[in-house]
């Protein structure tokens, strides 16, 4: 497993997956999950070569030794130290889900250094400082209420509403889950299931700390200072983040492209590894 240094000389990991050419930066969202649930992002790796940075406190990176350093902003710095230390002048960088927010800061503090820009299934943290964020996730969630799995994930959403206990709350957001995927069949529940020994409570806590709506703002408005194509994609069955949100992510940059993939949710790399590759791919090109 190798390390970098980063701005504090703490030493963060990485891994490495496909072959020697120019890196596709890959950032894990939860926030505070571990990066393995992103796989090969549908076989990405045959085609780049994809870096995926264990963020503090998760997968073999040590805790921060100040609680600070897992807000976003921090996060975006210690990508910086991982371009360095690549020997990187500009670079392609893949975010999903609040792994976006760390993406947008990084790019509104660095709008030189960016190639492409590709946000899957972004929450709209950001976005939402301006108190316009669309949310249709009730809707999209409703839109699937024929489906066998719907009842009791809706009976676990309520009862996560006052869940205290760890155990519970573990036990309810696996009733809950297959409202993140287009289809609740092998690869969705392997990936699934691996989720509780995913997540670390103190920096999925620390990731938005002292970080206020000012300081989103701030970042919006150095989002259009950026160059690079930005790509953002969201699933059209995506129940945690939804579909509209993906929009007014898009609209925040000048070279902002969104697209609505059919037939996917929350994980369109595990609903659809084809569709995924094939659209992130046609947006990078060949690096």
């Amino acid at each position: 497993m190798p390390y970098y240094r980063s701005y504090d000389d703490a030493a963060l990991a990485y891994r490495a997956l496909g072959p020697s050419r120019a890196p596709l930066v890959c950032l894990a969202g939860g926030p505070a999950r571990d990066a393995s649930y992103l796989g090969s992002l549908g076989g990405l790796d045959r085609d780049y070569r994809l870096v995926v940075p264990d963020s503090r406190g998760t997968g073999h990176s040590p805790p921060a030794s100040d609680p600070d350093r897992y807000a976003f902003p921090a996060l975006a710095q210690d990508l910086e130290y991982l371009r360095v230390h690549l020997g990187l002048e500009r670079f392609a960088l893949l975010a999903h889900d609040a792994g976006a927010a760390t993406a947008q800061s990084y790019a509104a503090a660095y709008p030189d250094r960016l190639s492409h820009l590709v946000l899957v299934c972004p929450e709209g943290r950001l976005q939402g400082a301006r108190g316009d964020l669309p949310d249709d996730t009730r809707d999209v969630f409703e839109s699937r209420s024929a489906e066998p799995w719907w009842s009791d994930a809706s009976a676990a959403l309520r009862e996560l509403a006052t869940a205290a206990d760890p155990e519970e709350t573990s036990a309810l957001l696996a009733r809950a889950a297959p409202a993140a995927y287009a289809r609740w069949e092998t690869p969705q529940r392997v990936h699934a299931g691996a989720e509780s020994g995913q997540l670390n409570p103190v920096p999925r806590a620390g990731f938005a700390q002292g970080v206020d709506d000012l300081a989103r703002l701030a970042v919006l408005k150095n989002l259009r200072e950026v160059s690079c194509p930005v790509l953002v994609v969201t699933g059209e069955l995506d129940t945690v983040t939804g579909v509209r949100a993906g929009a007014a992510v898009a609209d925040s940059f000048t070279r902002g492209e969104w697209r609505r993939l059919t037939g996917v949710g929350h994980y369109p790399w595990v609903d659809d590894p084809d569709l995924f590759r094939a659209a992130v791919a046609s947006f990078l090109g060949a690096l």
